[in-house]
């Protein structure tokens, strides 16, 4: 069957071709290439002459290494690609530039929670992004890809709107329930009284849900899954996925990296017993994901890094990838 004429093509031209698409997460376990499938993606993306925005919100950063170019937490364009931006945020650490009176501001709300003894963890964390995205929405970007740390603090980030919820109407219930008693901590709460405190609470619990229900939305926003072809990584995805599920977050592409494509006129007996696992766990992808867009990416002779090389291997994100069927693999020892 021709590729395009399948229901699923095994490319990111759907995600490509979705005008609406506002907001794009890569994430995956760590060491499986999620970087540079984020910095592909990032460039197609806006070699559609969309305006991109690429933002890592890993604290081990590599997108300056791997555009070979320094990035912060201001976005700086891409030399040597058109409409492409990045920038570095580490949501555990202070701000520094446009974002630092953002931070400043909305750490107030993280402190009201510890001062009354309400242990939310990843306050901070989620302070910080909803800044993040704030400022990222009065730049002027049609689309946004986010880097992400790996899969367990995503997740946390992503359930975060409900935690936050259930944290105000405690507070609310305990007002009712003792009276004065958040009245005599408000001006302890940072606010000059009681409703000014609740009114803070309330507006981030408004930019929260308006954030969560963006994020659950299809048409503004997916998750791309990225993996490799062994046991721990799929794992990870499978479960990555049915969190991601569980939360109504889109997601139905799959990229499967590093993939070794044998030479059948050169044969390398490590390679080919490499291949048989590979192919093995790609049958339970496939089997997994057969209503998904499963992107597979061939493992490279070299590192991808720098600007002419990332644009080549984003092209791996358009193609089908095809396997050899002459290949004669090793015997079991």
């Amino acid at each position: 069957m021709a590729e395009e004429e399948l229901e699923f093509a095994p490319t990111i031209d759907n995600l490509l071709e979705q005008e609406t698409l506002r907001w794009l997460f890569v994430g995956g376990k760590g060491g499986v290439g999620k970087t540079t499938c984020s910095c592909s993606i990032a460039i197609q993306l806006a070699q559609t002459g969309r305006k991109v925005l690429l933002i890592s919100t890993d604290p081990a950063h590599n997108i300056s290494d791997a555009f070979g170019q320094k990035f912060g937490p201001d976005p700086v364009p891409v030399d040597g690609v058109d409409n492409l931006s990045c920038m570095e945020i580490d949501p555990s650490s202070q701000m520094s530039g446009g974002l630092q009176s953002l931070q400043e501001t909305n750490s107030e709300i993280a402190g009201i929670f510890k001062k009354i003894g309400l242990s939310i963890p990843g306050i901070d964390e989620i302070s910080t992004f909803i800044q993040v995205m704030k400022f990222v929405k009065s730049m002027d970007h049609d689309i946004t890809v986010f880097d992400t740390a790996p899969t367990g603090h995503t997740l946390r980030l992503l359930q975060m709107p409900g935690t936050v919820t259930k944290a105000i109407d405690m507070l609310r219930d305990l007002d009712s329930s003792f009276g004065g008693m958040l009245g005599q901590m408000s001006s302890f709460m940072g606010a000059g009284d009681k409703e000014q405190a609740f009114a803070r609470l309330e507006s981030f619990r408004d930019s929260i849900n308006e954030l969560s229900d963006q994020f659950k939305n299809p048409d503004l926003t997916t998750f791309v899954c990225v993996c490799i072809a062994e046991f721990l990584s799929i794992y990870e995805t499978e479960r990555l996925i049915q969190e991601l599920t569980k939360l109504d977050l889109d997601v139905h592409n799959v990229i499967v990296n590093q993939l070794i494509v044998p030479d059948p006129a050169n044969p390398c007996e490590m390679c080919l017993a490499r291949y048989a696992i590979q192919q093995k766990y790609l049958a339970q992808v496939d089997e997994l994901y057969d209503d998904f867009h499963v992107i597979k990416l061939p493992l490279q002779r070299k590192e991808v890094r720098k600007v002419d090389a990332l644009k080549a291997f984003s092209e791996n994100l358009r193609k089908r990838l095809v396997f050899p069927d002459n290949i004669q693999l090793p015997a079991d020892k």
